[in-house]
C-alpha cells in the first residue's frame, strides 16, 4: 500500500532560498550557451533523416522502375524539397522570438510554390 504524504507533513523551507534557487535558474535559461560539435551534428542528423524520409515518401524508386525520365523524377523532387523546407521555416519561425511573421509568411509561400510546381508538373498548371 502506497504511503501519502498530507500537506503538513511537507519539510518547511526558507522562502529566500527559494528566490535565490529561481533567480539562479533563470539566469542560467537565459544565457545562451555556446553551441558545440555535438549539438550541431545532433541537429544536421535530425534534418538528414527528415529529408532522407521525404525522399523515400515522395515515390523516388517508382518512377526509376517504370522508365519515367530522370529529369521528371528530379522535378518532382526538388518541388517536394521546396515544401518541406517551407514546412521547417515555419516550424522554426514559430519558435524562435525574431522575425515570426516574416518566417511563417516565407514558409507558406514556399509551400504554396511547391503546390503550383506539383500541379505544373502533372500538366495541370494553376497557373496559365
Amino acid at each position: 500500500m502506497a504511503k501519502h504524504r498530507r500537506f503538513s507533513d511537507k519539510p518547511q523551507s526558507d522562502p529566500l532560498e527559494e528566490n535565490i534557487e529561481s533567480k539562479t535558474t533563470k539566469e542560467i535559461l537565459s544565457e545562451e550557451s555556446p553551441r558545440d560539435l555535438r549539438s550541431i551534428v545532433l541537429s544536421g542528423t535530425k534534418y538528414a533523416y527528415i529529408i532522407g524520409a521525404v525522399a523515400l515518401l515522395s515515390g523516388i524508386f517508382t518512377p526509376l522502375t517504370l522508365g519515367i525520365e530522370i529529369e521528371d523524377v528530379i522535378f518532382g523532387m526538388l518541388s517536394i524539397f521546396l515544401g518541406l523546407v517551407g514546412g521547417i521555416i515555419i516550424f522554426l519561425g514559430i519558435k524562435s522570438q525574431k522575425y515570426t511573421t516574416m518566417m511563417v509568411c516565407g514558409g507558406l509561400a514556399m509551400m504554396i510554390g511547391s503546390l503550383i510546381l506539383i500541379y505544373q508538373s502533372t500538366n495541370h498548371p494553376l497557373i496559365n
